[in-house]
């Protein structure tokens, strides 16, 4: 299984509505992408550094399940420029990412 982090980095004068993130955007996310092999995602909303008092250093991390690179590579191939329209949405952040293979416990 391979996961896909996008991550959000917390930056000054940077906004993020995570309730259209949550709502709109990753459940049309998931519609668009479930026949092409995405199997789950998760959400992370940073609320804190490790240092007290200090800020998260991501305002959002997303996690995207697929068994496969490939799926995820055919996937975004066909949605993905349609997908990345609706991120001005909610936020005007650039995302980075991270692709991962992932080793059972």
């Amino acid at each position: 299984m391979v996961c896909i982090a996008v991550l959000y980095p917390n930056l000054s004068g940077r906004t993020f509505d995570h309730e259209y993130y949550n709502q709109k955007h990753m459940p049309y996310l998931m519609d668009q992408l479930k026949s092409s092999g995405l199997i789950r995602y998760e959400i992370d909303k940073g609320l804190a550094g490790v240092a007290p008092g200090s800020s998260a250093p991501f305002i959002c991390i997303a996690r995207l399940y697929f068994n496969t690179l490939d799926d995820y590579q055919k996937a975004f191939s066909t949605h993905g420029t349609e997908l990345l329209k609706d991120v001005p949405n909610y936020t005007n952040i650039e995302p980075q990412m991270q692709i991962s293979q992932m080793t059972p416990s």
